[in-house]
């Protein structure tokens, strides 16, 4: 896929980057930035969205929404629908800023998510069985009694929110961000956030749940997902807007077979001792077969029904990580007595000589 031109890549559709820095300024009092950490087995950086509040990155755009509409005197009561993770952003940043929501989930929702969309005070309304049947429930309902609908993904504002992970991801220069798609808010806030900055962006999906993909290639019809462990990605029909950055912003998407995802998300909790939902694991799964010095890998969230991670770890057992190679010293050898007296100064290469493997920040 090719890359954006250099001119129009900052101003695509309805979003710019002056939207996502103003989400930033938004977003900093009420959300503090989520750590990195080296996946050192995997070789690859992961940006923490599982540790996010909520459990995921989708806070970001739904409070950044919430705001921005009350600096526009949108006071009317907000309304979404979601497989788990919006509606848990949508609660609390209502229950932050004392608005009511109104949440509308899929029946088979994860009982985490639900329970989490309850506790922070939302009405919690379950039709359909797929994410795209409680969309259509929840706009009937926005549209009859006057709510705010919010979009879990074709919204700008959302956008703009979700691109603050590439905000916070910028001072630690990666040169590839691999971040998973399903309606595509987050990959394409990212992509907006850091594409000025020559930073590769790589969209990830799951094999049979890969509608971003097909749409970029000019198939916009819409498909049946496949049952996926990365429940939180599984639309049918991807946004408008999204898609339009997306196929002007990201560099390539890579598909993911379902065995991939889960022994991704095994060896995740396993060796890394980070857990992750299925969504939050696949773009470390796709980061396998994606080239890069730096790279960074999203994990989303890590809203996983405690049932399902349990089936997971007793079912599967990954393969052993392949053994590093050995890295050449790249220290001189120390000196010996003979060779250079105690009273002698050391030489000056030897003062500034680095350790051959040194630990950087990314």
């Amino acid at each position: 896929m090719p890359a954006a031109d250099a001119s129009t890549e900052s101003d695509v559709g309805d979003v710019s980057v002056a939207d996502v820095l103003a989400a930033q300024a938004r977003l900093r009092r009420f959300l503090p930035p989520t750590p990195l950490h080296h996946a050192e087995r995997f070789g690859t950086w992961l940006k923490l969205e599982n540790l996010q509040r909520t459990g995921s990155y989708k806070v970001r755009g739904a409070l950044n929404a919430l705001l921005a509409g009350r600096e526009r005197g949108d006071t009317r009561p907000v309304i979404c629908a979601s497989a788990g993770n919006h509606a848990q952003g949508v609660a609390w940043a209502a229950y932050r800023l004392d608005v009511p929501a109104i949440t509308v989930m899929p029946h088979g929702a994860p009982a985490t998510k639900i329970a989490g969309v309850a506790h922070w005070g939302a009405t919690v309304r379950q039709h359909g069985n797929s994410y795209d049947e409680a969309f259509a429930f929840a706009v009937e309902l926005a549209q009859r009694h006057g709510y705010r609908f919010l979009s879990a993904f074709d919204d700008a504002d959302v956008i703009a929110g979700q691109g603050t992970v590439g905000i916070e991801l910028a001072p630690h220069a990666p040169d590839v961000v691999i971040v998973p798609i399903g309606g595509g808010g987050l990959a394409s806030g990212v992509a907006l956030a850091l594409k000025s900055q020559g930073v590769r962006i790589i969209g990830a999906q799951v094999e049979g749940v890969d509608s971003m993909a097909r749409a970029i290639h000019g198939d916009v019809s819409e498909i049946a997902p496949v049952p996926s462990l990365a429940d939180g990605v599984r639309v049918k029909v991807p946004g408008y807007l999204t898609r339009r950055l997306c196929a002007s912003l990201l560099d390539d998407v890579v598909i993911v077979r379902e065995a991939e995802l889960r022994e991704t998300l095994v060896r995740l909790a396993l060796e890394e001792h980070i857990i992750a939902e299925g969504a939050g694991a696949l773009a470390l799964a796709a980061g396998r077969r994606v080239a890069g010095r730096r790279k960074c890998a999203v994990v989303s969230g890590g809203n996983i029904d405690a049932g399902v991670l349990a089936g997971l770890l007793t079912d599967i057992r990954p393969r052993p990580p392949r053994k590093p190679r050995r890295r050449r010293s790249e220290s001189p050898r120390s000196p010996t007595r003979a060779s250079v007296p105690a009273s002698s100064p050391s030489p000056s290469h030897l003062q500034a000589a680095t350790p051959a493997v040194e630990e950087i920040s990314l």
